[in-house]
């Protein structure tokens, strides 16, 4: 494939837009905005973690209703069974009177999902999505079906902390591209969400995109370059989350695993989806910088000394960035 710079500024241009829209409605949390976007356009799952009532639930019907995408919510409870998420097959009489299976699909068959408090529902539960999000199709009884394109899971989950909540498997964790921590709004924001919520004018959302555009976007994600240098630093970023090969003494005492391929490969679609909203053609430094917290956050597994002091993963990551580059990972 043949892309210009034109096209990466046309479609910069266009994604700005999208965020543009979607901020005449949500309130602050552009950091969420942001990284939802560099998810989307990666192809790929976020997962947004904050306390209950923080608009997470809003901001992706927002964001599905701006892009122009089907929609379904999918709201996790304990008593949430499997086949509530996929679908089953029922067994009917038809026409003539003969009986067959008929497939009646459950609400994971949109484009865009949002799977609400996904940690409130059993293991059992959670792990019917992993298939989806994996593979981005559906086995019931042995017969697979496709998923819509384009396909995202953007899940919420309230802090693991809270009553009645389940952590979630590491397996489905390490679906997500990202994990966005949304942040309690400030005074200013705390008085303009009630602004534009209790009166009587209600927000028209513009339709900025629709599925075409954002899997031509998402393909010209693909084609931002990165150089072999850059690529490098990328890896040391994933090695040094690694207590086995790193240097960096925080890192052995508090870590139990790292992160792997997957969140190399992650890290490389995000910083990608970042250099093209920002309408350039390769990925530089800054980019693999930017993305690396939320990316990584949820792929680095603390042990029990971790977790006694309460270690905190974004500080790491922190230590890890400083030192990705200078050598000290084997």
């Amino acid at each position: 494939m043949t892309v210009t710079a034109e096209q990466f500024t046309e479609m910069s241009t266009k994604i700005q837009q999208v965020r543009e829209e979607i901020g005449r409605f949500i309130v602050g949390q552009e950091e969420a905005v942001e990284f939802s976007l560099y998810a989307i356009l990666s192809d790929g799952h976020a997962l947004l973690e904050g306390l209950p009532g923080l608009g997470k639930t809003m901001l992706i019907r927002t964001i599905a209703e701006v892009l122009d995408l089907s929609f379904s919510r999918i709201q996790f409870t304990p008593d949430l069974m499997p086949s509530d998420i996929t679908g089953t097959s029922l067994l009917e009489r038809d026409s003539a009177g003969r009986q067959q299976f008929t497939f009646r699909e459950g609400p994971i068959f949109s484009q865009m999902v949002l799977a609400d408090e996904i940690n409130r529902a059993t293991p059992k539960t959670q792990s019917a999505l992993l298939e989806a999000m994996g593979e981005k199709t559906v086995t019931v009884l042995g017969d697979t079906k496709k998923m819509a394109r384009p396909f995202f899971v953007l899940a919420t989950q309230n802090p693991i902390e809270m009553e009645g909540t389940y952590p979630l498997p590491e397996a489905q964790m390490d679906r997500f591209i990202c994990k966005i921590k949304i942040p309690s709004p400030t005074r200013d924001q705390m008085a303009e969400i009630v602004r534009r919520t209790t009166g009587s004018q209600e927000i028209q959302l513009v339709k900025m995109m629709d599925a075409t555009e954002l899997i031509a976007a998402q393909q010209l994600a693909k084609e931002v370059l990165i150089a072999d240098d850059i690529l490098m630093v990328a890896v040391d970023i994933i090695q040094q989350t690694d207590p086995s090969r790193t240097d960096l003494e925080d890192i052995k005492r508090f870590v139990q695993y790292g992160s792997g391929p997957r969140g190399l490969q992650s890290l490389i679609r995000t910083a990608k989806a970042r250099a093209l909203a920002d309408g350039r053609y390769h990925v530089s430094i800054g980019d693999l910088k930017y993305v690396a917290k939320p990316v990584l956050r949820h792929r680095m597994l603390m042990n029990y000394e971790g977790e006694a002091e309460s270690a905190d993963i974004d500080g790491l990551i922190g230590l890890v960035l400083d030192a990705a580059g200078r050598g000290n990972s084997r």
